[in-house]
């Protein structure tokens, strides 16, 4: 059965044993799938990559030329149907395209922005007039699109927005005040998601188009990073927009607007595995060249340790992010014009902690990627004239857009307290279960008991957060962001092992192996901190004791080896191929 015909409940993988069937891996790509990724790849060779030096200069005309010529190719058309002048194609297709323009840098940005949360509001929560409207022209580029969330005094608490809306006189336009920054596309959108509150109350999304009367564009930002995406403040001085142009109902612009940007998490934890992919090329393709002490520097088993250490964190982000693919189509694959808001609201936000662990680990990923591939150019990497000074400079946004990582964390967390509250997650049982399986006798477990034993120490400490802070854990964020980290670990753990399983190749294993063994340390050492806070007495050294003895569980023998083989073969292929 397809991965996708098999719904997975938000956060059953914590509780759950789930069929390896039901996870969508890179290998279950189809041809279709395949084709998609060649297009998008050769556009960024032949188009984008060409033109670095212009893009990083800030020329944003040449960014909207691209943008179309992406339209011609329906690099911009994967998520709009085919009855809207789309592709109609499934979310996997999304992830493949972010993936494969994530190594773009603010082309990336740019174009995967209009893709994602420009176009979607549109795609699922217009009415038809809407989408027939406006759907065709994002699709094929006539049109750019731009999202408008946040204001000065409303980032991650984006509901507080001051932007109003008051329905005029006639009672035909909402006239609009207000200014949204940071707006990547700005200078060149035609169209706005820009929300709003009626009335100073009720938060809604318009559609607002660049030549209404009343909207007007700031000044370029001047940034460290993603030069090549445009990033202005939009002004709205009595924009008279259209009532036609509500975008859902009157007072449920928040459906929207934390639903659509699930997607874009998801979104950018393709992109960003993209760019570490990238990244990790250049640094292979350096310590290859590079020659010291009579050899190339990638001959040098300290290197290899690194290059292997960084596989293994990309075999788990790309793993987790094709997963998450494959949980989000699966839900929203029935969706239609005929679907209620409502309803298309409560499958968007079926995986939305998955989507925001996808943003969260894959960022993260790209952060130490970028960092260590640097590092392996030496002085080089400092230099300009290479790419991965701009590639680490790019890196840096992605922690912060879309939520901030430390907002994402909250909200994993969080999602899994209300979900245990329901009764949807069984927590206490979990919770038992989990002392019992990390009293289990000191031998080495298998990966698939590795990955339950990575989840054992979530509930150990999430069992232990209830008990100390009862209702009130909500307000204690070092102990939620800690959760969710335990969480997330657990996650890319899980899907990496499952994606080994499937594929039955021994790099699989190595990389899958590699990953377990570190998110073993470091989920040790988080939940180490985290029992160490939140118990006492004979309970606490207990605790600690059982914490320790799985950190050392997970520690499989022949590491080093195991290691020097992933390095050896990402140096054979002088590319991330698995």
């Amino acid at each position: 059965m397809n991965p996708v015909e098999q719904i997975v409940r938000g956060g059953q993988f914590l509780t759950s044993q789930i069929d390896q069937s039901a996870i969508f891996t890179p290998e279950d790509q189809t041809d279709e799938h395949r084709m998609m990724a060649k297009t998008a790849r050769r556009f960024l060779e032949e188009a984008v990559y060409p033109e670095r030096e212009r893009l990083e200069s800030g020329d944003y005309d040449l960014v909207e030329s691209l943008m179309k010529q992406a339209g011609e190719l329906g690099l911009l058309a994967h998520s709009i149907p085919e009855s809207y002048g789309g592709l109609g194609l499934d979310k996997m297709s999304k992830g493949i395209v972010g993936e494969a323009l994530g190594a773009g840098g603010g082309y990336s940005v740019a174009h995967n922005n209009h893709t994602c949360i420009a176009s979607l509001p549109i795609t699922y929560f217009g009415t038809k007039e809407q989408k027939a409207k406006y759907l065709p022209k994002l699709a094929s580029g006539e049109y750019i699109g731009a999202y408008c969330l946040t204001e000065p005094d409303a980032g991650s608490d984006a509901l507080a927005a001051k932007t109003t809306a008051v329905l005029d006189e006639t009672g035909h336009h909402y006239v609009l005040n207000g200014t949204k920054i940071y707006i990547t596309n700005a200078s060149f959108s035609d169209t706005f998601i820009v929300y709003a509150k009626v009335d100073g109350e009720h938060f809604t999304a318009f559609i607002v188009e660049k030549g209404f009367e009343g909207l007007s564009v700031g000044p370029e930002e001047d940034k460290m990073g993603i030069k090549a995406s445009s990033t202005c403040s939009v002004i709205m001085e009595d924009c008279k927009v259209p009532k036609e142009n509500v975008l859902g109902e009157v007072g449920k612009g928040h459906h929207i607007a934390l639903n659509v940007l699930n997607l874009g998490r998801f979104n950018l934890g393709a992109a960003t595995t993209g760019a570490a992919k990238f990244s990790f090329g250049l640094g292979l393709s350096h310590i290859q060249e590079r020659k010291q002490f009579g050899r190339s520097i990638a001959q040098f088993n300290g290197t290899k340790q690194k290059v292997a250490k960084m596989a293994a964190k990309l075999y788990a982000s790309e793993s987790v992010m094709y997963r998450t693919a494959g949980h989000v189509e699966s839900v929203l694959r029935d969706v239609t014009d005929e679907t209620s808001g409502r309803d298309v609201a409560k499958k968007m936000n079926e995986h939305s902690f998955e989507s925001a662990m996808c943003k969260v680990f894959g960022s993260e990923t790209l952060d130490e990627v970028v960092d260590e591939a640097l590092q392996l150019h030496g002085g080089a990497g400092y230099i300009k004239e290479y790419p991965i000074e701009q590639a680490y400079r790019d890196a840096r946004i992605n922690r912060i857009f879309e939520g901030t990582n430390e907002i994402n964390r909250l909200h994993i967390a969080g999602v899994i307290l209300k979900k245990s509250a329901s009764g949807e997650l069984p927590l206490q049982k979990a919770v038992e279960e989990a002392h019992t399986h990390m009293h289990r006798p000191n031998e080495a477990p298998s990966l698939e008991q590795g990955v339950q034993l990575l989840k054992d120490l979530f509930f150990v400490c999430a069992g232990a957060a209830y008990s100390a802070f009862g209702q009130e854990l909500q307000e204690e964020q070092e102990t939620m962001m800690g959760l969710a980290d335990l969480a997330i670990m657990a996650y890319a753990a899980e899907s990496a092992v499952v994606r080994a399983r499937k594929s039955g190749k021994t790099l699989h294993q190595d990389l899958a192996t590699s990953y377990i063994e570190r998110a073993g340390l470091e989920a040790g050492s988080v939940a180490l901190m985290l029992a160490s806070n939140l118990t006492t007495g004979d309970v606490r050294t207990e605790t600690l004791a059982s914490i320790s003895s799985v950190q050392a569980l997970l520690q499989y023998e022949q590491s080093v080896s195991r290691n020097r083989r992933i390095a050896d073969a990402m140096l054979t292929s002088n590319t991330y191929l698995v």
